[in-house]
């Protein structure tokens, strides 16, 4: 267990512990679905700008000192009508996600906070809001975090117990210690299983994400343009780690995004890709929490 603000190039090496997933599963699969719409860059939040990332249109310039309309009306798509239809796909599938919430994002939309718990979808944070985090103080991501975390109770009825800022800085798992009540963050993309770290002297699990079949990718250049190389790549993706797990499983995330996913041509695709998974044996479709619940109990810190 190494420092968390020191690299470590090693890892597991080439024998990575055997999570022993439930059901002798050869590969656990974590869908985890970004709920930022109203929590970005705005005048309204108190921002210098406008939002330019993650949009129909990438590449674009920020509006200092002023509202970009189209932006923030491609944002509202998403918790309009793409995450209603992202939460019917998963529904008819009996498949749980994790949501990246963000607590602005949630203040302004209590509903998709209720909805998301009622249907048994795990709340984690994602901030309060979703900006790039790297400059705040120790003091300043703790105010944060406190609000994030009461914008989940008040809306999801419980506390989260998962942390991602995303666009995260040198204090963030400081605060995550300091505030406590998390299981574990996920900050972090350089392994393909959960493992332990210290910070500040406190055992904490990291659970892994990954950009690599994430949906962003729509949104940014060079990425996807149609739904057939985004559904290549998770197929491809999941293909290697559940041939590997026959011997050694392994864990797999997919990040979606209400306002990309959601639309009616890529949440196409989603089905496609949830359909190939459930039409496999031996695959657990699991929530981050009870991914962190069992690794807690088969390898604790």
């Amino acid at each position: 267990m190494h420092n968390h603000l020191e690299r470590n190039l090693l890892g597991y090496g080439s024998n990575p512990p055997d999570p022993q997933w439930p059901g002798e599963a050869r590969i656990a699969v974590s869908f985890v679905l970004n709920y930022e719409e109203g929590g970005e860059n705005t005048i309204l939040n108190g921002d210098a700008a406008s939002e330019v990332f993650l949009t129909e249109t990438p590449g674009g310039t920020p509006i200092v000192g002023g509202r970009d309309l189209s932006t923030e009306s491609m944002y509202e798509y998403g918790s309009r009508a793409g995450f209603w239809r992202i939460m019917r796909l998963f529904s008819e599938r009996n498949m749980r996600f994790t949501s990246w919430a963000v607590g602005r994002a949630l203040e302004l939309n209590p509903a998709a906070g209720k909805a998301m718990a009622e249907a048994g979808h795990e709340v984690a944070s994602h901030g309060y809001r979703w900006i790039n985090y790297k400059d705040f103080t120790l003091e300043q991501e703790l105010d944060h975090m406190k609000m994030a975390v009461k914008a989940i109770k008040d809306t999801a009825g419980k506390p989260p117990v998962g942390w991602y800022t995303g666009r995260f800085g040198m204090h963030t798992l400081s605060a995550v210690i300091k505030h406590g009540g998390f299981l574990y963050s996920s900050d972090s993309y350089n392994d393909d299983l959960p493992y332990w770290v210290k910070v500040d002297g406190t055992p904490h699990l990291i659970i892994p994400y990954t950009l690599e079949v994430n949906d962003m990718k729509f949104g940014v250049a060079p990425g996807y343009t149609a739904g057939d190389g985004w559904l290549q790549a998770m197929k491809d993706s999941f293909d290697v780690l559940y041939a590997e797990g026959a011997r050694s499983p392994k864990m797999m995330s997919i990040g979606l995004h209400c306002r990309l996913v959601g639309r009616p041509s890529r949440a196409a695709t989603l089905a496609r890709f949830m359909d190939y998974v459930a039409s496999k044996p031996k695959v657990w479709v699991a929530t981050r929490e009870e991914i962190a619940r069992h690794w807690m109990k088969v390898h604790p810190a």
